[in-house]
């Protein structure tokens, strides 16, 4: 099943901890005023890719310790973007999602089609849409202060939304030194 995306980042450090794979779906709902990827929001556009084409671009990264799927809005994708996403868990690498919607109306019954599927393979997913109002430099990987970032396993457990805490966040970044 082909997915349509903007584009991708091999190595970014901006969208989760550590290095990750981004990747940008195209087509987005929302179109959130002040935006950081407006290009994103029509539907048509972008370019079709399947999930091995993506895995390979992963994989040729030896840097990257987790995927994290933003766009656009993913979710208006969930069905297609699950092949990639049962690949990227089955390499053990994590899952991030970005979304304009929130958990709240991800678990309802007008949600996109596949996305409790897509949310039981992401580890945590950053909710809700950009605001520009309440952008904020310190709003850690989030791009303003009333998006959330969400467990998606203990949420999905507890039936309502568990924020998620990094135990270090500083981890991510660093390496054992080398003998």
């Amino acid at each position: 099943m082909s997915i349509r995306i903007a584009g991708i980042e091999s190595e970014s450090i901006v969208d989760g901890p550590g290095f990750r794979f981004a990747v940008y779906t195209q087509g987005c709902p929302h179109a959130c005023p002040g935006c950081h990827n407006p290009q994103t929001h029509p539907f048509e556009g972008g370019r079709m890719v399947e999930a091995e084409e993506l895995m390979e671009s992963l994989q040729a990264s030896p840097l990257n310790k987790g995927v994290t799927l933003s766009g656009g809005e993913p979710f208006c994708q969930a069905e297609e973007l699950l092949p990639f996403a049962r690949l990227v868990k089955a390499a053990g690498m994590s899952l991030w999602a970005y979304s304009g919607y929130t958990f709240e109306q991800l678990v309802s019954e007008d949600a996109p089609r596949g996305s409790r599927e897509l949310m039981a393979l992401c580890d945590v997913l950053v909710d809700g849409p950009y605001v520009e109002a309440l952008s904020s430099y310190s709003a850690h990987w989030r791009g303003s202060t009333n998006q959330r970032l969400i467990d998606l396993p203990a949420s999905l457990a507890a039936g309502c939304a568990v924020l998620w805490q990094a135990e270090d966040p500083l981890a991510a970044f660093t390496r054992p030194a080398a003998d």
